[in-house]
């Protein structure tokens, strides 16, 4: 991913660097646990560890790929020039590079959701915070992109709230899923390396056995793992939509900040634009657009090829990086977000009290009228605010057949603004607890 939107802990991850270390470590275990099996000197696995602190040169180990065409090959090599030849020959000792590659993958995604997990809880109290600053602020709910009903502020960041809070669920559930590790050999039968190799390596790295591989680990896994990704890039984006609609000029009740010095447009000095939240948005598409490769690398053909190979090389990096990019941004936004009671009563009451209908249908209906004939009588006076602009109210007090069924003081009583906010503190302690 680009520098622009990479965070330098998540790039680590996926440095070169860091991927040779994990091999190192991978190897250096696996020697151990053989030297504790007798399955090879313990000399010989104690020299292994004289790389502890080296820093493998990248540039050496591409030197030797480019001869050897082999990646794996071409890391061992280089161990040797640090181990000596002789002390590393058992290296590597009836293994085959999918355990390494596939093992080291593993880490790294483990260690990326750690990161993605707690840009979660990050949001997350962003969320909570701004969701009970506005628990009472009312403004218009849509349907539609339509006007509906009152609802609030508060509210709408409380769903965010628990949107991501289930997402964190699944980020969680995805890192156990893929938190597994695999050292058993050729076609995955551990016919060269005893599974007690497996398990003391993975133990070392904070992962578990696989159940059973083949010669990689099953890339369900995996797919499910970038599906929980795409999740919550559309979360995202769900909440970006929002926002940017908030902000649009003939709506103005949110906006994301906007510093000293911002330039919102090269020609247009008065614009201020919902730059960060129309980033997201294109964000959550290439996060989503890596779930489909990693659900195609689920079907290898027999016990092992490389088909996922080279699709992982990217959407390992690039998902993660991204993703960690935007959470971070969107925390950002929320935490800074202006927010304009004044203008969402101005909205709601654009066309005055149309948004209180449907309490006036349900006590026409309660007071005896028919359901078809509650609706003509609300409709027919709601239409008139639509087309001029009227006051609900009073054309409901003018009509005859509306009195008929409702007293003046019934009427005007259907257009108290607390009557929809009256369980507001059921649902905040629903989504946040009592």
């Amino acid at each position: 991913m680009i520098p622009r939107y990479s965070r330098p802990d998540m790039v680590a991850i996926w440095e070169p660097a860091t991927k040779f270390r994990i091999w190192y470590e991978i190897e250096a275990h696996a020697c151990d646990a053989m030297a504790d099996l007798g399955v090879i000197p313990r000399a010989n696995a104690e020299a292994v560890w004289k790389a502890r602190d080296v820093e493998f040169d990248v540039a050496r180990i591409d030197e030797i790929e480019a001869e050897t065409k082999h990646d794996v090959i071409a890391f061992l090599t280089h161990l040797s020039e640090h181990v000596g030849s002789d002390e590393a020959r058992f290296v590597h000792q009836g293994m085959t590079s999918s355990d390494v590659l596939d093992t080291c993958f593993n880490v790294q995604l483990t260690r990326a959701a750690d990161i993605l997990i707690a840009d979660t809880e990050a949001l997350l109290a962003a969320l909570k915070r701004r969701a009970h600053e506005h628990k009472h602020t009312i403004r218009i709910g849509r349907s539609h992109g339509i006007h509906a009903e009152p609802t609030t502020m508060g509210l709408t960041f409380a769903r965010f709230y628990a949107e991501m809070d289930r997402n964190l669920t699944r980020l969680r559930t995805a890192r156990a899923e893929i938190a597994t590790g695999a050292i058993s050999g050729a076609v995955g039968t551990f016919a060269n390396v005893d599974p007690r190799v497996e398990e003391h390596v993975c133990a070392k790295l904070g992962l578990n056995p696989e159940p059973i591989s083949t010669q990689v680990i099953p890339r369900d896994r995996h797919a499910a793992f970038f599906a929980a990704l795409g999740v919550v890039a559309s979360s995202i984006e769900n909440i970006a939509i929002e926002i940017r609609h908030m902000q649009r000029t003939e709506v103005l009740e949110g906006a994301e900040f906007f510093s000293m010095g911002q330039k919102g447009s090269s020609a247009m000095p008065h614009k201020k634009n919902p730059v960060l939240t129309e980033n997201l948005t294109g964000l959550a598409r290439l996060v989503r657009g890596m779930v489909v490769p990693a659900m195609e690398n689920v079907a290898l053909w027999h016990e092992r090829d490389i088909s996922h190979s080279s699709v992982e090389r990217m959407i390992g990096p690039d998902a993660t990086i991204t993703l960690d990019f935007a959470l971070a941004r969107l925390t950002g936004v929320i935490d800074k977000m202006l927010v304009y009671p004044e203008n969402m009563l101005a909205n709601l009451n654009k066309f005055p009290g149309l948004v209180m209908s449907q309490r006036v249908l349900l006590a026409l209906t309660q007071a005896g009228v028919s359901r078809e004939d509650a609706y003509r009588l609300v409709q027919r006076n709601a239409l008139k605010v639509w087309e001029t602009g009227v006051d609900f109210k009073t054309e409901l007090l003018a009509d005859p057949e509306v009195t008929a069924a409702l007293s003046p003081a019934e009427i005007e009583e259907k257009f108290d603004l607390g009557y929809h906010t009256k369980h507001v503190d059921t649902i905040f302690a629903r989504v946040f607890g009592a």
